[in-house]
């Protein structure tokens, strides 16, 4: 009988072990919010900063896609109304609304186009025209394209954030395992589920960025052609304008005196 007894006492201490193990573990709220507070303060701060760069990537996304919607708009139009446009002239009538990209094109040729007034050389002048709208269209291009590289950065380093984050909470996990000296699954994995929370939260941040970045780079790279095109058009209205000018002066040999 106290044999039996021995058995049946340590049968119910083993019991009561795995149900005090089983109360700990389902002490752990494993909702993505139950995780992020009981996880580490290292972890938190990483999760933090991944939230912060995932909520930046969509304020990007929004923000640009609707600039780069709307200028490519404007820019259909204005390349239409160049088109329709016969003179340097007119289409500065046509192109009027400050800021515009038109606009900025002909008065940048204008502009050239005056101060070479008293220059007969029309190969120069279109060369300089030509060197004022390749800046023009550079400008326009770094301008759209501003912004674009935050999402190349998180694109790149927030897997390698949540890495961090999951080894940091990884370790503590081991720690507190050698300290509770137990490896029942209950106990062990509500830590490591905090810290694989982490890599999650990682990936979550740089797969959008990444598509929304190439997504924009492919845009953009639309943008610049029309761009070009409507550049290309304003110079086609300079060398229209230059060959209706009178031809260039035949310089007239000097009279030497003999004798």
């Amino acid at each position: 009988m106290p044999a039996v007894a021995s058995v049946e006492g340590q049968a119910s201490e083993g019991a009561a072990a795995v149900a005090e193990d089983t109360r700990l573990g389902m002490a752990h709220d494993l909702s993505p919010w139950g995780m992020y507070k009981n996880a580490d303060v290292v972890v938190k701060a990483v999760m933090i900063g991944l939230a912060i760069a995932s909520i930046i990537t969509w304020t990007i996304w929004i923000a640009k896609g609707l600039e780069l919607m709307g200028a490519k708009r404007r820019l259909r139009g204005d390349i239409v109304l160049l088109k329709k446009s016969t003179s340097l002239k007119e289409a500065s009538g046509v192109a009027n609304t400050e800021g515009t990209l038109a606009h900025l094109l002909v008065h940048d040729a204008l502009e050239e186009m005056r101060l070479s007034t008293n220059t007969r050389e029309k190969e120069g002048i279109k060369e300089r025209v030509s060197f004022r709208l390749e800046r023009l269209v550079a400008a326009s291009g770094r301008n759209m394209s501003s912004g674009t590289g935050v999402l190349a950065t998180i694109g790149s380093t927030a897997p390698f954030v949540g890495l961090f984050g999951t080894v940091w909470g990884i370790m503590n996990s081991f720690i507190g395992i050698a300290k509770t000296q137990t490896t029942n699954l209950a106990v062990v994995a509500p830590g490591i589920a905090e810290a694989l929370l982490a890599t999650a939260l990682g990936l979550v941040a740089a797969i959008p960025a990444v598509v929304i970045y190439n997504v924009f780079a492919r845009s953009i790279a639309g943008y610049k052609a029309q761009v070009s095109d409507a550049s290309a058009q304003v110079l086609l209205l300079v060398s229209r304008d230059l060959d209706q000018q009178p031809g260039e002066r035949i310089a007239q040999p000097h009279m030497v005196k003999v004798g």
